[in-house]
């Protein structure tokens, strides 16, 4: 009978006993380059023989939790407030001030993503290169001087430049949040963290409805669209400073933690199967990242979900009032839509770390659901049904919860941190490939009914569908593959998890690691 393994139990603790039942495996003493571990192998190994109990790792956890989860949480929350602002400005004259017409605006939602596009193997290049925290802050930073530009761009060439430079900069805070979410917390840990900083999406629509609201307010001294980029511009740079001074770049070597903490928080992570961090860029590790068919699967999900996310992003506003609604409600009436999101993250988040077993799929497939309901019925509800339309709108706010947990699915199910962030960078293509084409289908010559739109909606969130169900099946076959091999060798158990920790923080691959398990 198989022996049931504590999440914080040293796999270097083998008895004789189990060794003697767990079949032969073998750890001969081999030379290791340093280009071969994990950056934090050194601090693993010398505390290889420690114990750690669950009272104490749960002490670190919530340490970790009070340092880390905010700092996501805020930067994530201006992130979105950020490059929608042209959502809020909109209504505000943001057309009329920056001589938009026709297809122009629709083509600023789309530049920022090719600059998201364009900058993305660059970042994770950077983030895998240099400290993390550091390029995130310094981020953070930039993003709030070139939002604070935009009140200067007069035409479509000014402001189109500054979309682009600003999807730019904005490229590492995606994937560098689900690298972080890897090297800080275990991989049943990860939904519910990962879900506490997404959620932020929810917040912000119902934040920046409210400060649209405001906006509306303002009776004096520039142009009220303006006043949109330079409040939010300026949080940015406020909180790009607090970021850079604040948020640490390894476990291994965090200040807010002591020499026994840190060892700890390296420990727990180890039980990941996948190491922490190597800076060393490894090319078999990038062939792998694209022969992989998760990665396919990956990005084409990514296409499927954001084809539909203009919808709940830069064009609510537009969309809102097509529906029959005054300009002071085209901001209120985002609030609902955030609130469902909000809620729905959490609640899946929550529901993926208190079950961790099987799902995260299923979680994906239910709120996907719900998404194409909603797409559906904005399809087929005629025109003067304008509640109906919109609480239909408001089903679509779903999206985020699909789209969240599969980031998961880089953060737990990918192993090797070059191929970590290859893969990532891969699939935010797809997010970019799917917010570039998004925007293009609402046409202006189909304003206000949006029938093309409302159709690419629906078929994205069916291709996401049908992606997700894939991607299960193929990692179950995989599990229940080395299942068999594990029972068949007698390699299951301790011994197994020893193997395991110790390839992952020698930087394998799950390919290449067969000791390594999926997280459905």
């Amino acid at each position: 009978m198989e022996k049931e393994i504590s999440p914080y139990a040293k796999p270097s603790s083998i008895q004789e006993g189990d060794l003697a039942t767990q079949g032969s495996l073998q750890f001969p003493p081999t030379a290791i380059s340093s280009a071969d571990v994990d950056d934090s192998y050194e601090l693993y190994k010398r505390h290889a023989d420690d114990e750690v109990d669950d009272a104490e790792a749960k002490r670190v956890l919530r340490k970790i939790d009070l340092r880390i989860v905010p700092i996501l949480f805020v930067t994530y929350l201006l992130q979105y407030l950020d490059k929608n602002g042209i959502n809020y400005a909109e209504v505000y004259g943001l057309n009329q001030g920056t001589r938009l017409h026709g297809q122009d605006y629709s083509w600023l939602s789309s530049i920022f993503y090719f600059g998201y596009l364009f900058a993305q193997y660059p970042a994770g290049y950077l983030m895998q290169r240099l400290p993390i925290a550091k390029v995130l802050g310094v981020t953070t930073l930039i993003w709030g001087i070139i939002l604070m530009t935009t009140p200067a761009c007069t035409n479509f060439a000014g402001i189109a430049t500054n979309r682009f430079l600003l999807g730019a900069v904005e490229a590492a805070i995606n994937p560098g949040f689900v690298l972080i979410m890897s090297m800080w917390y275990t991989a049943a840990e990860q939904p519910l963290r990962l879900e506490a900083y997404y959620c932020t999406n929810g917040v912000s629509t119902m934040f920046g409805g409210l400060i649209g609201y405001a906006v509306g307010h303002i009776k004096t001294g520039l142009a009220k669209w303006m006043y949109v980029f330079i409040i939010f511009g300026s949080c940015s740079i406020a909180w790009g400073i607090v970021s850079l001074l604040v948020l640490p770049d390894l476990p291994a070597t965090a200040k807010f933690l002591s020499e026994r903490e840190r060892a700890v928080a390296v420990e727990r992570v180890a039980g990941n199967r996948q190491g922490i961090k190597n800076h060393h860029f490894k090319k078999h590790q990038a062939w792998q990242a694209f022969y992989d068919p998760k990665s396919w699967i990956l990005f084409v999900m990514a296409i499927g979900a954001q084809i539909p996310n203009p919808a709940i992003t830069s064009f609510t506003s537009i969309i809102v009032g097509s529906f029959g609604f005054d300009t002071l409600g085209t901001q209120y009436l985002q609030i609902p839509g955030g609130a469902i999101q909000f809620l729905s993250l959490l609640i899946g988040g929550f529901v993926c770390t208190r079950w961790p077993n099987n799902s995260r799929c299923i979680t994906m497939i239910v709120a996907n659901t719900i998404c194409i309901i909603g797409a559906a019925l904005l399809v087929g509800l005629p025109d003067s049904n304008k509640w109906g339309r919109l609480v239909a709108l408001w089903l679509c706010f779903f999206q985020g919860l699909g789209f969240s947990m599969s980031l998961t699915m880089i953060s737990s199910n990918v192993a090797g941190y070059t191929k970590k962030q290859l893969t990532g960078a891969l699939v935010f293509v797809g997010y970019c490939i799917g917010n570039i084409v998004g925007p293009q289908a609402f046409k202006s010559s189909q304003a206000p009914r949006y029938p093309s739109a409302y159709i690419a909606m629906l078929i994205g969130y069916c291709i996401k569908l049908a992606m997700v169900i894939v991607l299960y099946i193929y990692m179950w076959q995989v599990n229940k593959r080395r299942d068999r091999q594990a029972e068949a060798e007698g390699t299951t158990g301790l011994a197994e998890e020893r193997e395991a920790i110790e390839r992952g923080m020698r930087d394998e691959t799950e390919l290449d690691n067969k000791y390594f398990r999926y997280s459905l």
